[in-house]
């Protein structure tokens, strides 16, 4: 039985005596950040399985739109490019229930639902009978296909010690594949819409939703340390038939109290000047992305008679730009943050950001290049090489962006007083900072592209991406005041969210 030294010196004059259960130390074993590594690399598969399988999705369908209108006829051009991105939308919803309910009932049980759930309305799109139907489905889909955006943040910080998570740790090729999935779906939907028909495309997602499920299902296992001493608590209580084993730090608050705490922080935390910005920042950057994702597949069709399979290619552009961004920014990123806190003496969050620069201007230099290439259909290779500077913009600006708004969480923490720290520690603050900024990026992610078509339409490819490259232009100065002037306003803005 484990040891119930956990007596509070302070209530033993009180006629009722509490015990608190905590971990045996830093080095107890039951401890999720002392397991064994093998332990570990199974659990960050499954994770990183999740984050690939759902953003697969959101894109996979691109290159059949036109066949799909084609199966549902009157479907306008809007509605079509929107069963995309209602996907998106819903990734953007589902966190802000998902993460709370997380951090209530634990990672599991929230991983596995969803992930049951995923691949149940995944192969419901697939029967879909009329393009209403579709949308819905595609709606829940991303609703629980969101669970692994936000939630395997706080499994990673539960497994892997603060200083070994720089850019070039697990976070940072999780990170990658979320940003790889949508660039690889497009390739593989292609070409099945061309050999069988757009609805195999649901059924292939099905069956790697139920892969990994699987996968999860066998190496998955609770990390959340408030539940993990509730369930200590729980078998000491058992065991030794005393009421009064409770986890250190329980909240007294009731459940329903603890739920609508945690599901209006995330909106509350975009209160924060920093992590607005962040968030408005990559709202842009995901709109004008899944803007491409969506207009790829008509632009090469009607411009260069590209066939569905061929079509799906087109997507590599982006692809090989993001493999290009995470190895340069890889090598680089530590090392400039390193040198820069060598140099002051001391370590600040904003030094993440020297490489989010390149990134920035990357972007509209790839937007101009694919815009009147295209325009006047130039060999179909350059405006591929237009996208890649995209990805390449793309995966600097979400990774360096999102690694601001953890260590702006976790300086939150740092104020936080140590009774509140296992039910508003780092992972909850974390998790609602990352469910906010989800939010909104994904709200622009699924409502900018439905204007894409008509856009290109109204003022054609040159000058309509010329308007998302000055957009882009414009958002990529944040990223100077974000660096020049980040400290003051962090500094200004800590306080209770």
């Amino acid at each position: 039985m484990d040891n119930p030294a956990f007596l509070n010196p302070d209530q033993e004059s009180q006629h009722v005596s509490m015990y608190d259960v905590d971990w045996e130390g830093p080095d107890d074993p039951q401890k999720p950040i002392n397991w064994p590594k093998w332990k570990k690399r199974g659990i960050i598969i499954a994770v990183g399985a999740m984050r690939l399988t759902t953003p697969l999705a959101s894109s996979m369908m691109s290159p059949a739109l036109l066949n799909i209108g084609r199966d549902f006829p009157g479907t306008s051009d809007m509605i079509l490019s929107f069963t995309v991105s209602i996907y998106v939308i819903g990734f953007g919803i589902g966190p802000l229930i998902l993460a709370p309910l997380s951090e209530v009932y634990g990672r599991n049980v929230i991983y596995h639902v969803s992930n049951v759930l995923f691949g149940i309305f995944t192969a419901c799109c697939g029967l879909s009978p009329n393009i209403g139907a579709l949308l819905a489905f595609r709606f829940a889909a991303g609703f629980f296909g969101g669970a692994p955006l936000t939630n395997s943040g706080g499994t990673v910080a539960d497994l892997v010690p603060v200083q070994k998570r720089g850019f070039r740790s697990i976070m940072s090729i999780l990170s990658a594949c979320v940003l790889m999935g949508p660039v690889l779906g497009p390739i593989v939907g292609g070409f099945l819409t061309e050999a069988k028909g757009w609805r195999w495309i649901f059924w292939i997602l099905t069956i790697l939703s139920g892969i990994t499920s699987t996968i999860c299902f066998i190496f998955l296992q609770e990390t959340y340390s408030p539940v993990l001493l509730e369930w200590k608590a729980r078998k000491l209580r058992w065991q030794t038939g005393d009421p009064l084993y409770m986890p250190k730090g329980q909240s007294p608050k009731s459940l329903n109290q603890l739920l609508l705490t945690a599901i209006t922080r995330p909106l509350r935390m975009l209160g924060n000047p920093i992590i607005l910005g962040t968030s408005l920042y990559l709202a842009v950057m995901y709109g004008i992305i899944y803007l491409l994702f969506t207009t790829f597949s008509v632009v090469f069709q009607s411009q260069y008679g590209f066939k569905e399979g061929i079509g799906g290619l087109v997507y590599l552009g982006l692809g090989v730009g993001t493999a290009i961004g995470i190895a340069a920014f890889g090598k680089s990123s530590d090392a400039i943050y390193t040198r820069l806190t060598t140099r002051h003496g001391e370590a600040k969050p904003e030094y993440r950001l020297l490489p989010l620069m390149p990134s920035a201007l990357a972007i509209p230099v790839g937007l101009f290049i694919y815009g009147w290439t295209s325009q006047y259909r130039l060999h179909w290779i350059l405006p591929i090489i237009g996208t890649s500077f995209c990805g390449f913009g793309i995966i600097g600006c979400v990774v360096h962006l999102n690694i601001l708004v953890r260590l702006l969480a976790a300086n939150k923490i740092l104020q936080a007083s140590i009774q509140t720290y296992l039910v508003d520690g780092f992972t909850s603050y974390a998790s609602s900072a990352l469910a906010a900024n989800t939010l909104v990026r994904s709200l622009a992610g699924g409502l900018i592209p439905l204007g894409g078509l008509d856009l290109y339409d109204r003022i054609g490819l040159g000058w309509g991406n010329s308007l998302l490259a000055f957009l882009s232009i414009i958002f990529a100065s944040s990223s100077v005041l974000f660096y020049t002037h980040g400290e003051r306003l962090r500094k200004n803005s800590i306080g209770d969210n």
